[in-house]
């Protein structure tokens, strides 16, 4: 598994909470009512624009959902446009130290296209819950590649073991764990509706 080194992933934070004080005066947003249209208490909210924290995968998610875009969608706003072919050593890699949780977003959003692949890894005992998605009706294949990955959608919990692949839209709450007693890697393809 790859780290990145304290000193960059502070500066991918920098950036991240910039754009995301960005968006939220694009929109002409107080704190108080981005705060209110997320769930997001304020002080976090705040802090997280300032850097001063490293914001998780469930709270960049309700982020996502009220502006509209997907988490790579976000992240490669701060990263930069992407090639067309992204080598391995440039593909962006993000991680939730909270939750154990890596990202490599593999095939990053690209300008025209409604597609793209991103390499998850929870370590074992990790469990993410996201409330809402990003994009309501957004398509996901979800492909286990090692390890065990439980998957609830609308209250059913579906486990995948290496070489499965769940298939599906998102309406509501979804939650990720890992389901086994060694880390889980899996692909995760995101279909824009």
């Amino acid at each position: 598994m790859r780290h990145e080194e304290s000193g960059a992933s502070h500066d991918v934070d920098a950036r991240l909470g910039a754009r995301l004080a960005e968006l939220r005066a694009e929109r002409g947003w107080s704190l108080g009512e981005l705060a209110e249209r997320s769930g997001v208490s304020r002080s976090t909210l705040s802090r997280a624009e300032r850097a001063e924290i490293s914001p998780t995968a469930a709270l960049l998610n309700r982020l996502c959902a009220v502006f509209g875009r997907t988490m790579s969608q976000l992240l490669s706003e701060v990263e930069g446009e992407s090639a067309l072919l992204v080598r391995a050593a440039d593909q962006p890699v993000w991680e939730d130290r909270a939750s154990g949780f890596v990202r490599r977003s593999v095939s990053p959003p690209h300008t025209g296209m409604r597609g793209e692949l991103v390499e998850g890894r929870l370590a074992v005992g990790a469990d993410i819950a996201y409330d809402r998605p990003p994009v309501p009706g957004l398509e996901q294949h979800i492909w286990v590649l090692e390890g065990a990955l439980a998957v609830t959608v609308q209250d059913a919990e579906h486990r995948l073991d290496a070489g499965d692949c769940l298939r599906l839209r998102v309406w509501g709450a979804t939650r990720f764990r890992c389901a086994g007693d060694e880390d889980v890697r899996y692909v995760l393809a995101v279909v824009l509706p």
